[in-house]
């Protein structure tokens, strides 16, 4: 038995979960910040990492993609506004 199974038979409670090979250590995470600085890399590796086979980035990456999303409709509607504000002065 291992000390996970030998705790949970003595009735206690742990919330130990093993480590899986799916789990990424720091080294990768840092390389994985390292892609993203480098422009339109990290999109091509977003949509790569969410999209593509398993991977444990697969939910950092559709994250990322949503929040690009939402910030590009946002510029959109700003820049619609200011310019919009600047043709309707130009009418007098």
């Amino acid at each position: 038995m291992n000390p996970v199974e030998t705790e949970q038979t003595a009735g206690y409670s742990n919330n130990v979960t093993p480590k899986t090979a799916t789990d990424m250590s720091v080294g990768e995470w840092i390389i994985t910040m390292l892609i993203m600085i480098i422009p339109i890399v990290n999109l091509v590796m977003l949509f790569i990492w969410g999209f593509g086979n398993p991977d444990p980035r697969r939910n950092y990456a559709r994250a990322s993609l949503i929040w690009m999303a939402i910030s590009i409709g946002l510029i959109i509607i700003f820049y619609g506004v200011i310019f919009a504000f600047i043709f309707s002065l130009n009418s007098y």
